[in-house]
């Protein structure tokens, strides 16, 4: 790579496609050549889905995101697998499975996605939510000079998830299930040699903060409007920009602080 670029984190979206537009206008302004990498949980609870997934698409074709799978993502993913299944096996099993994971993701904040489209069956699954669902990777490692690697690199590097770094749990006993899942309270975590800090969203703060080596990004912008971007450096985080969009900024008093609280540019959007 000729020119180190600039990778930044945009944490869950959960459907707020007018911060999605603004994170993309605040790059196009102050790193000219970036690069956005979104932490999963795009869809579902705020009122824009299908308007999110297809400009991440878009950004993707174009070179300009990398697009990683949350918790949320993997719900949606769940009732139309097995329902592909039963397509080719004809098992009442197959579609049992496939009835109770789109359950599953409607309980959990998938019913926002049917509102959206108005209306929503497996046998008639948005062919745009089929495609952005089919090829998210878990976890990335980010270096100095801004390239993305689906493996831990030599050079030191930024470990990026959705959740947490990968550890074995009693309720995820593949680490890369856990990723997706776990929480601060979860740890401690232990960064391969050669990692200087992950990098999460899926637990809501009040703050940006880093505890230990984890930095978490949720705002929970779908509510407070404010959306994070963090622009990755390897030697430390730092940069943090806090853009602040239409919400409800006192949900933000309702959600916890913990660990030590990131400096951040605030820019009203």
């Amino acid at each position: 790579m000729s020119e180190s670029r600039t990778v930044f984190v945009v944490p869950d979206l959960h459907g707020r496609a007018d911060l999605l537009e603004a994170a993309v206008r605040y790059a196009e302004a102050h790193w000219p050549n970036w690069h956005l990498l979104n932490l999963g949980d795009a869809i579902d609870r705020g009122p824009h889905s299908l308007r999110c997934v297809a400009r991440l698409l878009e950004l993707r074709k174009e070179g300009r995101a990398t697009l990683l799978m949350g918790n949320h993502e993997r719900m949606a993913l769940e009732g139309p697998q097995h329902f592909s299944r039963f397509q080719q096996s004809a098992n009442p099993q197959d579609l049992r499975l496939a009835m109770q994971g789109m359950q599953w993701w409607m309980r959990a904040g998938g019913e926002s996605v049917r509102r959206e489209l108005g209306g929503l069956t497996l046998e008639q699954f948005p062919e745009l939510m089929r495609e952005y669902l089919q090829d998210l990777p878990r976890m990335v490692f980010v270096d100095g000079e801004g390239e993305i690697h689906a493996e831990l690199p030599a050079a030191p590097s930024v470990m990026v998830t959705h959740a947490s770094p990968p550890k074995a749990h009693r309720d995820y006993p593949d680490p890369m299930s856990a990723v997706l899942w776990l929480r601060p309270t979860d740890g401690p975590y232990e960064l391969p040699t050669g990692v200087t800090y992950s990098v999460h969203g899926h637990t809501p703060v009040r703050v940006v903060i880093q505890q230990g080596k984890q930095v978490y990004l949720d705002l929970a912008a779908y509510k407070t409007g404010r959306l994070a971007l963090l622009p990755l450096q390897v030697d430390g985080p730092r940069g943090l920009v806090v853009l602040e969009g239409e919400g409800n900024r006192q949900v933000a008093e309702t959600l916890p602080a913990f660990g030590h609280m990131l400096p951040a540019e605030l820019a009203r959007v």
